[in-house]
């Protein structure tokens, strides 16, 4: 029987849902039961540092990085390899392959934090400006480290038909579809941004599709996947249990909610379980299996001593003190995809504990090891070149236990690069009372070699004053002359520290600017006006372009939208906190519920040393002397896009808001505003001269691009809720709605 993980309910949207245990206090909203079977996740014997560690994470397992030689870009991407199987193989091999690292890294050891470091180079993969005005791969959330999503792209359709789903077999009837190009099965809850790289593109989801067969769709995962960009069909998945912990760090059903980095075949991305991974994008099918990790331990059969395994479980524990399998452990392996073919030696390595099986399982000659671990038996593969529907690992970093970060509901970042240099923010945050920092010394965000795993500088500015979760995604831009890493902390504010790899193990900070009013108040819940920042700082001709939101669960509420001047130094912030004595003013550090009280004798000044370009929170643009909800910016989750001097962005309560990016006279022009009349979760695409942007009832909205054009020439119906962002890709449009990933272009001739 196939192990089952946590997983019991539903939740209303994204990967950034507060705790039922809380409810009560936090306002946060108990999620919808479900049928999912609840059973405890499997718990294989720690491991700190394994070159044979678990490419599949189980529970206990903390593989960690691998560390070496930097290697000189450009470096090629990886994906993450997994278990053999008899399942049908993707007939579309990639045969390319670069140089292997194998010689960087010859072991898997713990990362450690570097003193004065030096890297190779701070040279891009492939520059920025190539990838926006090529049309062609969008290998990153955003496309680059500016983060704004606006591609060359070209012949992009402006109509389409998804066809009709069949709502009890998921059946396709394409009859009457137009523009589609292809549809994939996603999990149940999908808030992954595709992304498009070497003839693949790559989605994170849950395991809701059930593409492997020793995870069954009822097993809950978080996924990424692979498929092939030409006819989507499937390649491969990298699969991340359920941490033990449940709810407060990975929260069921919500899967990998980041988009992955890839270059040439390296892939890089962070998992819900708190770990930064490289994979090699091509898998398996290159025929290699890529380290320095290697023969990752891949779960395929989980036997519990309760419930209905029970007596399966005595009898599988008494026939291997007999070195045999039962027919019953035979027909689980089968479902698992491991049907055994022929005589099986069984052979005890531990008296009673540990044994191993060779045999032929799933068509392959390998060697199964099986486990005795309290109330289970577990029994592993060790994946290779025959298992090419899972991913190949080439590093892990374990955030939780190499950094001592504790995420808050799920740990989601969307990474980026500069050269060698690999930016992540750990998602550090509360714990489930919504008012506990387990962690606050604990890095917030942090620099690693991309090559090695080896980290090289952190930092915990945010400090105890996280409001929440931390899940904003980072940016990288040379601004003044100075390269910058621009990252979001969980109070508000956006810190610029410089992107290189740091000193001693720390970065130099440049700049910090609260996006949040001073007297603005954190409430929880969501009823105050003191936001976080979910949405990822946009770089556009020097500027830094970000808005202000909380967890979708928080509901609508007050929301800025800030231009700032990168090139200034210190705290930039709008306005200072102040402490009034007299004719005394004194600076007062940043207070995590509210910065200024007003009532105790503080104060918030103008700041002479402001980094404020524009800000927009509320715009009479009918001047009749009073706002209107369509006057207002609200919480957003949205990151703007920006091109020719128009910034689009949706916020949280469904309106799109469309601005001059350069304002005017320290003040902010807006073209227009329209209500989509649905929330929005995601961000907006311009491409081929037009703006799409998805909403939580499933629909497309497309405006033709420029301020003129206040309402939509289309609105397209997908199905289900779109979460994510619209991204174009070589003259296609790919949209990944809660439960599938359309791709959608005109048909070539």
């Amino acid at each position: 029987m196939k192990q089952e993980l946590s997983a019991w309910s539903l939740v209303f949207g994204a990967a950034f849902l507060g705790s039922i245990a809380t409810m009560a206090v936090s306002g946060c909203k108990p999620p919808a039961s479900t049928n999912v079977n609840l059973s405890t996740n499997v718990t294989a014997t720690a491991s700190n540092v394994t070159a044979n560690g678990s490419n599949t994470t189980t529970a206990n397992s903390n593989i960690t990085t691998g560390t070496g030689t930097p290697i000189e870009t450009p470096v090629t991407t990886a994906n993450e390899s997994s278990a053999p199987s008899t399942e049908p193989v993707a007939n579309k091999p990639v045969s390319k392959k670069p140089a292997s690292i194998e010689s960087a890294a010859s072991k898997v050891a713990v990362a450690s934090t570097a003193a004065a470091t030096t890297l190779v180079g701070i040279n891009d993969f492939v520059a920025p400006e190539k990838v926006i005005s090529s049309g062609g791969d969008w290998p990153q959330w955003g496309g680059t480290r500016l983060k704004n999503n606006v591609p060359n792209a070209k012949n992009m359709p402006l109509q389409w038909d998804i066809g009709k789903f069949d709502r009890k077999t998921g059946d396709w009837d394409d009859s009457k579809a137009e523009n589609i190009r292809w549809v994939a099965n996603l999990g149940s809850q999908t808030y992954g941004n595709p992304v498009v790289s070497g003839g693949k593109v790559f989605v994170g989801t849950n395991n809701g599709a059930g593409h492997l067969q020793r995870y069954p769709s009822q097993v809950d995962l978080g996924c990424l996947l692979a498929f092939d960009e030409a006819s989507g069909e499937f390649l491969w998945q990298h699969s991340s249990e359920k941490l033990i912990t449940g709810r407060v760090h990975d929260w069921p059903l919500q899967g990998i909610c980041c988009a992955p980095l890839v270059e040439g075949d390296r892939l890089w991305f962070v998992t819900s379980r708190g770990e930064v991974r490289c994979l090699d994008s091509d898998g398996f099918y290159d025929g290699e299996d890529d380290g320095p990790v290697k023969d990752e331990a891949a779960l395929v059969v989980d036997i519990m001593n309760a419930g209905p395994t029970a007596a399966a479980h005595a009898e599988a524990l008494a026939a291997l003190g007999e070195n045999k399998l039962t027919d019953a452990v035979k027909e689980m392996l089968a479902e698992a995809g491991e049907e055994v073919d022929g005589d099986v030696k069984v052979e005890a390595v531990t008296a009673g504990k540990v044994w191993k099986a060779t045999g032929k399982f799933g068509g392959v000659d390998r060697t199964l090891t099986i486990k005795q671990m309290g109330p289970r038996i577990n029994i592993y593969k060790a994946l290779g070149v025959d298992d090419k529907r899972d991913a190949d690992v080439i590093w892990v970093f374990n955030m939780m236990q190499e950094l001592g970060t504790s995420q808050h509901n799920m740990c989601s970042c969307s990474v980026t690069s500069y050269g060698d240099l690999l930016f992540v923010n750990t998602s550090n945050g509360l714990d489930e009372s919504h008012i506990n920092l387990p962690a606050p010394k604990a890095p917030s965000f942090f620099c690693i070699d991309k090559n090695t795993g080896k980290v090289l500088w952190t930092d915990a500015s945010p400090g105890e004053n996280i409001l929440h979760g931390q899940w904003s995604s980072p940016a990288v831009a040379e601004l003044g002359g100075v390269p910058q890493v621009l990252f979001a902390g969980g109070e508000g504010i956006v810190y610029s520290f410089k992107a290189d790899g740091g000193s001693d193990g720390k970065a130099e900070l440049l700049w910090k600017f609260d996006a949040n009013p001073k007297t603005s108040q954190w409430k929880l819940g969501g009823e105050g006006t003191r936001n976080n920042i979910i949405a990822t700082p946009v770089v556009y001709e020097g500027m830094v372009y970000v808005a202000v939101g909380q967890d979708p669960e928080h509901g609508e509420g007050e929301g800025h939208l800030w231009c700032i001047d990168p090139t200034k130094r210190g705290d930039v912030s709008p306005q200072l906190a102040m402490k009034v004595e007299g004719d005394k003013r004194t600076p007062i550090a940043h207070k995590r519920l509210q910065a200024v009280e007003e009532e105790k004798g503080e104060v918030a000044v103008d700041n002479p040393n402001s980094a404020v370009v524009w800000h927009y929170s509320l715009f009479d643009q009918n001047g009749d002397d009073s706002i209107d909800f369509e006057e207002e910016m609200h919480r957003s989750c949205g990151t703007c896009a920006i091109k020719d001097d128009v910034l689009y962005i949706a916020d949280f309560s469904g309106l799109v808001h469309c601005l001059d990016a350069k304002g005017k006279d320290g003040k902010p022009v807006v073209h227009f505003t329209y209500d989509m009349l649905a929330q929005s979760w995601g961000s907006p695409l311009i491409a081929d001269g037009h703006v799409f942007i998805g909403d939580e009832d499933g629909d497309v909205s497309i405006f033709e691009f420029g301020p003129d054009n206040k309402e939509p020439m289309e609105e397209i119906n997908m199905g289900s809720s779109v979460y994510s962002t619209p991204v174009a890709a070589n003259e296609t449009i790919y949209i990944s709605t809660k439960d599938k990933l359309f791709a959608i272009g005109k048909a070539k001739e």
